[in-house]
């Protein structure tokens, strides 16, 4: 699944992905998102989970944290080296909070001892899906701006540097050895292709991608 989305993706379907070696609790974690109106898929497994991811979708994942081959542990930990940010929701048996703590510090949003409230989990799944919704829509508008960026020239590549350190015209000029009507220039022209509506707009997008830290 890639890790960032393009504008034309952002707007993809509700899809809880459910991981259990227990078909008994597959069955009955679809059946209640089902019946609460929430698109679910099922595995068997967390590898056959990876080994099938699906396409980039506004999802959850509702894992067991104990699974033969791979464990829910397992499973964050090779999400989160794949740079795969989706929400992880791990359901736990009796006395194997240790490891439900664990998993939430790896990065899991929630867990659940079995047996749990089904009410309770269908909110926390619906808390997940709004907080990967903002995500996607996060990362469509990243990739928008980085578009607009690959249009720049360098020269206004480093304009747009001295803006977001703040800098005033002058000093961008000095720095850069050109005239403050050139910078003036370059400024109107990032404007126009950064499609920015104020200075504070520019500053924002510029910031949100990282840019200064990755050049």
């Amino acid at each position: 699944m890639a890790s960032e989305l393009t504008a034309a993706q952002a707007v993809v379907r509700k899809v809880v992905n459910v991981i259990d070696d227990d078909e008994a609790i597959r069955e009955s974690l679809a059946f209640l998102l089902r019946a609460a109106r929430i698109e679910v898929k099922s595995y068997a497994s967390a590898k056959t989970f990876l080994d099938t991811l699906p396409e980039p979708t506004l999802a959850c994942v509702i894992t067991d944290v104990r699974m033969p081959d791979m464990s829910g542990i397992e499973l964050l930990r090779r999400l989160k080296e794949l740079k795969i940010g989706v929400p992880v929701i791990v359901i736990t048996g009796h006395g194997a909070i240790s490891l439900a703590v664990e998993a939430m510090k790896i990065g899991a949003a929630d867990f659940f001892e079995k047996p749990f409230d089904d009410e309770l989990l269908l909110a926390s799944v619906r808390s997940a899906l709004k907080q990967q919704e903002g995500q996607t829509k996060r990362y469509a508008e990243r990739a928008e701006i980085e578009s607009r960026i690959a249009a720049l020239s360098p020269r206004e590549r480093d304009v747009l540097g001295g803006l977001v350190e703040g800098r005033a015209n002058k000093q961008i000029a000095f720095d850069l050895g050109i005239s403050p009507r050139t910078v003036e220039i370059y400024r109107a022209n990032l404007m126009n292709k950064m499609q920015a509506d104020s200075l504070s707009d520019l500053v924002r997008m510029a910031l949100m991608i990282e840019m200064l830290g990755s050049n």
